[in-house]
């Protein structure tokens, strides 16, 4: 494939020194290495495969990176978001980032965009950029970013991780199939938890996000064939490399032929859950939640059900609270009677909720949701509960 950037900059004697592997190789050389000082990428998110992706952009000399993230840094991102520092939690993640590829290499131009990417700034944000990069962990983002990207004509470089699993693809309408090409629809809300409600092995985003890096190098330059068309899904405990095709759907409805999504979406309500890559948002009226200060003040007389897995029960509990797995729930109902007041809770109040919203379906009314879940009691409460 022709590389995304035509015109190359000119190098300068420390550059040429800086580069100096690079420029000794012919697929690079001089030329590709000043495509990289031309072009520009957005990173979208600076977090697990957001880490792995800026260090290594910014080492190769990717001339301007752009960070787009709300979120701060928190102590249990740090086994894997290996950009930021124990110095860095409670800073935000793209000042924390930043900080570092100007550590790494100062003839990077960071540009900021501290903000959720959203339907109402994606495109004003995504314009200016050669390549997208997808370092999010939601359905709503990845859509949102797809989506965008299409109507911008601007390549998407995806990747998703989770526990020992990762997936990588290019997905670029001008060249072959999108995203929704693949996955048409999101999967059900909840069947896919979250790194935050799943866990995440901590060496797998750098394996997918080097991936990335390395295809968003390759589009850039025209060096190799990158992966438009294809996906690599890698298996850690195997370990195992699976490459599969992907086709280009001429009924996508939004890079098919006769395309009905000609403008960005709500998102969240697409695939009924909220775009936050974070633990511990609110996502139903404040009725149905309960602060830990407030549990903590009825706990003797409620009944506690703990919605997490038996593992992560191992690892700290509520006293008094029952396990009923979120999984197990539905066919658990006759064990819980609704004339009881009910709490819920989860790690962060996310499955929890789901656990609410399920009794709710049922006709259970007496219920409410530990807001932030046994992490927020843990910190508020009582520290002798370990945070995980």
């Amino acid at each position: 494939m022709d590389p995304l950037i035509k015109d190359p900059a000119p190098l300068t004697n420390a550059e040429i020194k800086r580069y100096s592997r690079h420029l000794i190789m012919p697929n690079v050389g001089m030329e590709g290495q000043g495509r990289l000082k031309a072009a520009k990428v957005l990173l979208v998110g600076t977090g697990g495969l957001g880490s792995p992706l800026a260090i290594y952009l910014a080492a190769a000399g990717v001339g301007t990176l752009g960070l787009v993230d709300f979120d701060v840094v928190d102590e249990t991102n740090l086994h894997r978001q290996v950009i930021h520092g124990t110095k860095d939690v409670g800073k935000r993640k793209v000042v924390s980032a930043q900080e570092s590829i100007e550590d790494i290499n100062p003839n990077v131009t960071v540009q900021i965009h501290e903000t959720s990417l959203r339907s109402d700034n994606a495109l004003e944000i995504i314009e200016p950029y050669d390549v997208v990069i997808d370092g999010t962990d939601n359905f709503p983002t990845r859509y949102l970013v797809n989506d965008a990207c299409v109507l911008l004509g601007k390549p998407n470089v995806y990747g998703s991780i989770f526990r020992f699993d990762g997936q990588l693809a290019v997905f670029y309408a001008e060249e072959g199939p999108c995203y929704r090409c693949m996955f048409p629809e999101p999967p059900p809300p909840g069947m896919v938890p979250s790194c935050a409600e799943g866990g995440v092995f901590g060496v797998i985003p750098a394996t997918i996000g080097a991936g990335q890096a390395t295809e968003g190098i390759k589009l850039l330059t025209g060096v190799g064939e990158p992966l438009v068309g294809r996906m690599q899904i890698y298996d850690a405990l195997e370990p195992r490399w699976q490459t599969i095709k992907v086709n280009k759907d001429p009924e996508c409805p939004v890079c098919g032929k006769n395309p009905t999504v000609t403008e960005l979406i709500d998102y969240e309500a697409f695939c009924g859950v909220p775009a936050n890559d974070h633990e511990g948002e609110d996502v139903t009226s404040l009725d149905w939640q309960i602060s830990p200060r407030e549990f903590e003040g009825i706990r003797d007389g409620v009944r506690v059900i703990d919605v997490r897995e038996p593992h992560e029960y191992e690892i700290s509990r509520i006293p008094g609270a029952e396990l009923i797995p979120l999984g197990d729930l539905p066919t658990r109902l006759s064990e819980l009677d609704s004339s009881e007041d009910i709490v819920l809770h989860c790690k962060s109040g996310a499955r929890s909720m789901e656990a609410l919203e399920l009794l709710r379906g049922a006709g259970f009314r007496k219920l409410k949701n530990l807001q932030g879940g046994i992490n927020a009691y843990a910190k508020q409460v009582d520290d002798s509960i370990p945070e995980y």
